[in-house]
């Protein structure tokens, strides 16, 4: 069976009969506007279907086609496979009525960027990519954990600024293509963070300003006045996924794709309205502009995030893979619903348009959805502990009850502390991760981990949380998640 075509895709589609929605535009026509680093999963059933869904009402959205990037090896196998299928995929949105499958036609090709940064640079440097958008998770950012700045001292960063003109990290790219845009006399393009960083727009604007600062103070400055990076919060669940579900996807529907992607049928875009060189209209397909992003950013990052990362501890503790099979025992299903009640959520302002109590409820129903089949490895593996540190400083300095998130935390602690045994190789892991695996292979106990500064900051050592930690660690090994969660119910707490 032939790759997937842009220009013979009705004859091709002819196989998988009326399976699977096709563009009502022509994908040959698309020409491109957006750089994406970061390719995966995530910016396929998310990104690129708001963009998709735009081309499908306005002609002049064709304009907006995406170029997208891998900067890491581990991308390369995908980035080919889209290349081999002139970047068209299916996107199956799944809830418990069914799903909906639809080939979307948004990105145009892929770069393989990580040996080798020249065709990326020069791909930017067209005139005509006027946004450069990320997903490249909180580790592509060499941030100090503890400050959230650029950490100079990370062995990447130091070799992009001893060779700022042949970079290899998103920063030292980000910085060397708007030096060639200056160079050239051309306007600058938007950086768009899409990973779920607070401030996400704010934070990569620091890292960039840090990192060019360094290079060319000149530069800097005409970054800082010319430049735009718009916050934004993203949200769709969407599973890795694996080889059985790529073949039963190719057997139902005779489509010769080989990269399909498997989503949830929730999805939500709240965008700052701050772009240097124009924007398509995502708001015509769904997407929100406003003024301030944070309230919706904070909301999704201390409930839907957080509530991730806790159960995702527990829930490997406990011996569970998914997400599915954590949130189906019930005692942590209660532990979930109690965190987001009576602790993160009362971290959060009020928020135009959002009814907190049923966001929560939509929530769980979201990560039981039986048609999503997401690993609890893969959360572990892409959530910073972040996710749990910042609702914990608030409640801290609130002088509230920090009972629920602290459990969260002492599970994350433990996992780590067990996974120290395993082998690195193979295994996606932030250098946080790295730093206290090592440490635990030298005999360094769990609760020692929180003395690390430049993971926990000044929230590591503050007396309660280390004494309710502690107390949540021997209860975890003395009685397992499942114990100590059955004690939590009888004792009040969930």
């Amino acid at each position: 069976m032939n790759p997937l075509n842009r220009s013979l895709l009705h004859q091709q589609a002819a196989g998988a009969g009326s399976t699977i929605s096709l563009p009502s535009y022509d994908p040959a026509a698309v020409t491109p506007g957006i750089v994406h680093i970061g390719l995966g999963g995530f910016h396929r059933a998310h990104f690129a279907r708001y963009t998709h869904d735009l081309m499908e009402q306005d002609p002049c959205a064709l304009s907006w086609g995406i170029i997208g990037a891998g900067l890491r090896p581990s991308d390369r196998p995908l980035l080919e496979t889209l290349n081999a299928q002139e970047c068209l995929y299916t996107l199956v949105e799944r809830d418990i009525h069914g799903e909906k499958r639809t080939l979307i036609g948004s990105i145009m090709r892929a770069i393989d960027a990580s040996q080798a940064s020249a065709a990326l640079l020069e791909t930017i440097a067209d005139p005509s990519i006027r946004i450069v958008s990320i997903t490249v998770s909180e580790h592509g950012y060499h941030l100090d954990s503890a400050t959230r700045k650029l950490n100079s001292e990370d062995p990447a960063i130091k070799r992009d600024l001893a060779s700022p003109r042949a970079p290899s990290t998103l920063l030292g790219i980000l910085v060397e293509s708007f030096r060639r845009r200056r160079a050239d006399k051309n306007a600058p393009f938007t950086a768009l963070s899409c990973d779920n960083i607070r401030d996400n727009g704010d934070v990569l604007r620091g890292a960039v300003l840090a990192f060019a600062q360094r290079v060319d103070p000149d530069l800097a400055a005409w970054i800082t006045e010319h430049g735009r990076f718009p916050c934004a919060m993203v949200d769709r669940i969407t599973p890795v996924p694996n080889p059985e579900q790529i073949a039963a996807f190719r057997d139902e529907t005779g489509s010769p794709d080989e990269a399909p992607i498997f989503a949830e049928a929730f999805r939500q875009w709240v965008i700052e309205d701050s772009f240097s060189n124009g924007r398509p209209d995502w708001d015509r397909v769904g997407a929100q502009f406003v003024i301030d992003v944070s309230p919706y950013e904070k909301m999704k990052l201390r409930l839907l995030n957080a509530s991730h990362l806790a159960t995702a501890g527990l829930g490997s503790l406990a011996g569970y893979e998914t997400v599915r099979q954590t949130i189906e025992d019930p005692f942590i299903r209660r532990y979930m619903e109690r965190l987001m009640e009576c602790e993160t959520a009362q971290t959060l302002p009020a928020i135009p348009g959002v009814d907190l109590a049923a966001y929560q409820r939509n929530l769980i129903e979201r990560f039981a959805n039986p048609a999503i089949h997401d690993r609890l490895q893969r959360i572990n593996a892409d959530a910073p502990v972040n996710l749990l540190l910042d609702p914990l400083s608030d409640r801290l300095a609130a002088e509230a009850s920090i009972d629920l998130l602290s459990l969260g935390l002492a599970a994350w602690l433990k996992r780590v502390t067990l996974e120290s045994s395993l082998p690195v190789e193979g295994r996606q892991l932030g250098k946080s991760e790295l730093q206290l695996q090592s440490r635990a292979r030298r005999g360094d106990t769990p609760i020692s981990f929180l003395n690390v500064s430049e993971i926990f900051g000044a929230v590591g050592t503050h007396p309660r949380l280390l004494a309710s930690v502690e107390h949540w660690l021997s209860a975890l090994d003395s009685r397992g998640a499942a114990g100590t969660l059955q004690d939590a119910a009888r004792a009040g707490l969930i």
